[in-house]
């Protein structure tokens, strides 16, 4: 009796952390394959409306100005497509895009001085400042970009670990059709409700909360698979 409580309770910590680390590698890998698409989105659209300019179909201030937009459209676009996590950690960084007019500020004093105005300077100069506009508009934060790409093969590798383990449980169950259908079921469960749990914490916790999502991304996993599996 005491070696089958032993062995459920061995079995059910094995789920418990089949499942969280089946959570955690989609996030990572959803959230790192969405920064990648953002990144080459952004520098295509740049080096697209580079070009326009050169042939001569579009002045630099034109581009700067469809830079600025697409930029904040791309990504918002990509937001939508993260995890409530990734978009989470993304809104703390950023919560927003920047305005064009910010832009040009900014530029104008990174190349002119922080005493700078704008209007002052020549056409050829205001071309720069537009030039680099569109140049830093196809251009993403190289830090978070490594950053994610790192996370991509961690979270790759944590989806290897809960194959592994999945594939450990069926292969030491007496009923291994049952086993592979419940494994399915309860991962299935844990990343779906992690999903939905980071999406209600970030309705509750506000943007750009990142901590708080996680928490709630985790324990809407773990209630979600843990229910699967007591009903199986």
């Amino acid at each position: 009796m005491q070696d089958t409580q032993d062995k459920s309770a061995f079995d059910s910590a094995i789920r418990a952390l089949e499942f969280e680390i089946a959570n955690a590698g989609t996030h990572l890998t959803i959230d790192a394959a969405a920064r990648q698409s953002y990144a080459m989105q952004i520098q295509a659209m740049a080096n697209e409306l580079r070009g326009q300019v050169a042939s001569g179909r579009m002045t630099w201030a034109q581009a700067a100005q469809q830079a600025q937009e697409a930029r904040n459209a791309i990504m918002e676009v990509i937001r939508g497509r993260s995890t409530p996590v990734g978009r989470a950690m993304a809104e703390r960084l950023k919560r927003e895009g920047k305005t064009l007019n910010e832009l040009i500020a900014r530029k104008t004093q990174q190349l002119h001085g922080v005493s700078a105005d704008f209007n002052r300077l020549s056409a050829t100069q205001k071309n720069a400042v537009y030039a680099e506009i569109v140049k830093s508009a196809g251009t993403s934060n190289p830090r978070v970009t490594a950053t994610m790409r790192n996370l991509s093969r961690a979270g790759r590798g944590l989806l290897v670990v809960s194959i592994a383990i999945s594939v450990y449980s069926v292969a030491n169950a007496e009923d291994k059709a049952s086993a592979a259908r419940r494994e399915l079921a309860v991962t299935g469960a844990g990343i779906g409700g992690g999903i939905a749990g980071g999406a209600v914490a970030g309705l509750a916790c506000g943007p750009g909360a990142p901590v708080c999502v996680t928490v709630g991304a985790f324990v809407g996993g773990a209630l979600a698979a843990f229910g699967v599996d007591f009903f199986w």
